[in-house]
Order: structure tokens, then sequence, then C-alpha cells
């Protein structure tokens, strides 16, 4: 069952759109773009294996597909400027997970919030939509679903952006000691202390640290994300996300290997001063990827903030030379 949004929810999330479609490349098989009304984002949901799972989509659906995964703690929201621009030359889907943005957020004691259950049902939606191959857009959260995607069939990965989404030890550094006791103790105690990480100073945090131009960050980015974050229970939610985060570094191995064996074309745009996926998460790789367009960006967390237009100029290249 498809459904769209209306009301005061929809209108909260849709945001304001700043960014127009990045001018197509001088050459010649680039698609003309596609009508306007298939551009316009629309605002669906779909139940999959019994939870509602919302999304945004645009673009022709006929036309080469672009995923979109969200990081902690934001949702499809934080994609509201690169949709129009991929749009007009792609089909582009950016769905919620589990416990965010308008998607379903059932109890954490009768729900498994993994990120291995969080790749099974996107890889559902797209099933329930028809898309078979996909390149995905890879942020925070969004590395570990997307990876697990990859891992399950390969072949319908057709590349990689990866943005600040970490697949290596070398990226996992201090910030996550905090993390990393509450994979060895999930006490209480130890959950307490990330119970800090859910509150409006660190969202702001997220967003603001390590940006040059903080003018450029709307207030409506983490006002938004924090009311969703209050929301009863959402907590104890994020709780299971940290505790499973911790079930990703068994896979990196294997997620390597992958790489190394696919060779999947891959565009990395990568904000250097991210305090929570430094830098050192983004060099390795250069050790496994061939096909590597890497950037590091003078910004931080949250790189589409402050670089959208460039990180949109860029996915836009890369998009119209892979093979779909």
């Amino acid at each position: 069952m498809f459904r769209r949004f209306h009301g005061p929810l929809a209108a909260a999330l849709a945001g304001a759109l700043f960014l127009s479609a990045a001018p197509a490349p001088a050459q010649t098989g680039v698609a003309p773009p596609a009508p306007i009304e298939t551009q316009r984002t629309q605002y669906l949901s779909a139940v999959v294996d019994g939870v509602e799972i919302a999304y945004r989509e645009a673009g022709d659906p006929a036309r080469p597909t672009i995923l979109l995964l969200h990081g902690f703690p934001t949702s499809s929201h934080m994609f509201r400027k690169l949709i129009p621009a991929l749009a007009e030359r792609y089909h582009v889907l950016a769905p919620d997970y589990p416990g965010f943005g308008a998607s379903a957020m059932p109890p954490a004691e009768s729900f498994e919030y993994s990120f291995a259950n969080t790749a099974r049902l996107m890889t559902a939606l797209l099933d329930r939509k028809g898309v078979d191959r996909f390149a995905v857009y890879l942020m925070d959260y969004g590395a570990p679903v997307g990876y697990r995607m990859f891992a399950a069939a390969p072949e319908r990965v057709t590349g990689f952006v990866i943005q600040n989404g970490n697949a290596y030890e070398e990226g996992l550094r201090e910030f996550w000691d905090p993390i990393r006791a509450y994979w060895a103790d999930p006490s209480p105690a130890n959950g307490n202390v990330l119970r800090g990480f859910l509150t409006l100073d660190t969202t702001k945090w997220q967003y603001t640290h390590g940006v040059q131009r903080p003018e450029l960050v709307s207030p409506d980015t983490f006002w938004h994300v924090q009311y969703l974050l209050d929301r009863p229970g959402n907590q104890e939610v994020q709780l299971e996300y940290f505790l499973d985060y911790g079930t990703n570094l068994a896979e990196y191995a294997t997620w390597q290997t992958l790489f190394r064996e696919h060779q999947p074309p891959a565009l990395l745009v990568w904000g250097r001063n991210d305090h929570i996926f430094p830098a050192d998460g983004a060099h390795p790789y250069k050790r496994d990827l061939r096909d590597l367009e890497f950037h590091l960006l003078d910004t931080g967390h949250f790189a589409l903030e402050e670089y959208g237009p460039f990180i949109a100029e860029r996915m836009l290249a890369f998009l119209d030379r892979i093979e779909h």
C-alpha cells in the first residue's frame, strides 16, 4: 500500500528547496530533462513487512535510480536540497529508516532496530518499487545499511557516492570510545552516557562543528531533528542503533573484499573536519577502489549543508559517466 503524506507533518518534513539542478555536461548521450511534474518531490509511504516506511521520490522512474541513505540523527530531510538537482536526469528515492523521520517507530522492546534489518527493509522497498539496479549515496548510518545491501547483491549496485560513511577501523576514533564502552557493557549507566548524544546541544554541534560558514546551516535542520529525537520512546530506539553499530565492524573485512572483487565506481565527498567520522576513514578507500573520485571538503559532518551545490555537480557528472 502506498500513500501520500498530508498536513503539518508533510510540511515540516518538506523543507525549502535551495538547489537548482546543476547544468548537464557538454557531451552527447546525456538524457534531456525529465518533465517538470516528475521532478517535483513526492512524500510517500509503503508498508513493508508490516512497517510503514516513509520516503521521498522524484524524477522519472524509467530512468536510472539513485538511492539516498541518510545518517544519524536526521532522515531523508537531509537530501531536501539535493533531490531536485538530481531529479532532472535521474529517478531518486530517499527513505527514512524505522525510528527516523516520518517512518514508523515501533517500540524498541518489540522491534529489531538493527542495521541488518534496516538494510533488509530498504531492499524490500526497492523491490516493491520495481528497482533492480541503483547507485547509492552513503552517509553515516547509510554506509552500513548500503554496504549490507551491496554485500547481499553486488550486481544490483551501479556505484557509490560516499559522504562521511565509514567501512574501516581507521575511521573510528576517540568519539566512539563511549559507544565502544556500551558495546562491551550495555548497562543503564553506559546507556545514560550516550543519551547525551541525543540532546539539542549535541544535535546543533553535529550540524555546525567544522563548518566554515555556519550562516549556511538553517536552524530548521537541528530543530526538526530534535523534535523527532524527543518523541517518547525514541531515545530507546537510538540506544538500540548505537548498540547494534558494533556489529558493523565484523563486516568491514567482507565489505572491503567485495570492493576489491567488484570494483564499483565511487565518488567520495567527505567533510574533513568531521569529528564523528574523520578523514582517517576516507583515505583507506583508496586501497580498495580503483575507480575513485576523491574529494576532502573543508566542512563538517553534514557536508551537504555547506557544499550542496558542489556535491550535486560532482554527483551528476559521476552518474552521467557510470554504467547503469
